[in-house]
C-alpha cells in the first residue's frame, strides 16, 4: 500500500483508481521514492531510446524530458522554481515559506529552470547512446536516494497543518533507509560499467551544501526542497558521467 502511495504520489498516472489509499501511507512515500525513480527513469530512457531512431539526438533528449514532465506533473520542477525564488533574496524564514506555497513563479524560479533545463539537455546530449540511456535510469533513483535523506538530517520547516499536502514525511527507520539504499543504488552496478561508478559521488556533496543552506536560512527542509535537491542531485550525477567519459585516459 505504501507503494502504491508513492506511486500515486510521485506521478500522474490514474494509479489512485486500484484502491484508496489511506492518508497515512503518504507519510512514508520518501521511503520509496528511489523505487519511483525506477519507473520515472525507465520511462524516460525509453522515450529516449525509441525517438532517437527516428529523431537526431538533441531533439529526441528533449522530446525524453518532456516525456518525464507529463510523468511526472513537473512535481520536482515547481519545487525547483520555488526553491530559486524563495532561496534567491534575502528573505526571513517565514516569507521564505510563504514564497514556497506561493503558485506563482518569480524572476529567481524561471531563471533557474531555465538554466537547470539548458544543463540538463547538454549534459545528457554530451553522453553517448545507449549509455545515456542507463544513466538516466541510475541517476534518477540514486538522486532520489540521496535527497531524501534530507527528512533526516533536518525537521519539517513547517507545521504539519501548514503543509501543501497536509502531510509531513515521516523519518526513515532503519528497514527504510536500507530499502531505499537498495533501490538507489541497485541500478549503478546493473547499467553502468564500473569506471562509471564514481559519479555516484557527486550528489553527496550537493546534498551536504544544500543541507547547510537550509538549517541556516529555513532551520528546515519543506518538499520544495527535496524535489530541489533531488534534480540538483540528478545534474551533479550527469556532470560526473561526462567528466569521467571525456576524461578517459585512451
Amino acid at each position: 500500500m505504501k507503494i502504491l502511495a508513492a506511486l500515486i504520489f510521485f506521478t500522474r498516472l490514474p494509479l489512485w483508481k486500484i484502491k484508496e489509499v489511506p492518508a497515512e501511507n503518504f507519510k512514508h512515500v520518501v521511503n520509496y521514492w528511489p523505487l519511483a525513480g525506477w519507473l520515472t527513469g525507465s520511462f524516460t530512457a525509453a522515450i529516449l531510446w525509441l525517438s532517437s531512431m527516428i529523431l537526431p539526438a538533441n531533439i529526441a533528449i528533449l522530446t525524453a524530458i518532456i516525456g518525464r514532465l507529463c510523468l511526472t506533473g513537473a512535481l520536482h520542477e515547481d519545487g525547483l522554481a520555488d526553491f530559486f525564488d524563495a532561496f534567491g533574496g534575502k528573505a526571513p524564514k517565514e516569507r521564505m515559506l510563504v514564497i514556497m506555497k506561493d503558485s506563482h513563479t518569480g524572476s529567481y524560479g524561471v531563471t533557474g529552470l531555465i538554466l537547470y533545463f539548458l544543463l540538463l539537455w547538454t549534459l545528457l546530449g554530451a553522453i553517448p547512446l545507449p549509455l545515456v540511456c542507463c544513466a538516466i535510469i541510475a541517476g534518477d533513483a540514486w538522486s532520489k536516494f540521496v535527497a531524501g535523506q534530507l527528512i533526516s538530517l533536518l525537521p519539517y520547516a513547517r507545521k504539519e497543518e501548514d503543509c501543501k499536502i497536509k502531510t509531513v514525511y515521516a523519518r526513515m527507520s532503519a528497514g527504510a533507509f536500507t530499502f531505499a539504499l537498495l533501490c538507489g543504488t541497485a541500478p549503478l552496478p546493473l547499467l553502468l560499467p564500473v569506471h562509471l561508478w564514481p559519479a555516484a559521488i557527486p550528489p553527496l556533496p550537493v546534498l551536504f551544501l544544500l543541507y547547510l543552506l537550509m538549517k541556516k536560512r529555513l532551520q528546515g527542509y519543506t518538499g520544495d526542497c527535496c524535489g530541489a535537491t533531488a534534480l540538483l542531485c540528478e545534474l551533479s550525477f550527469y556532470f560526473g558521467i561526462v567528466l569521467l567519459i571525456h576524461n578517459r585516459p585512451l
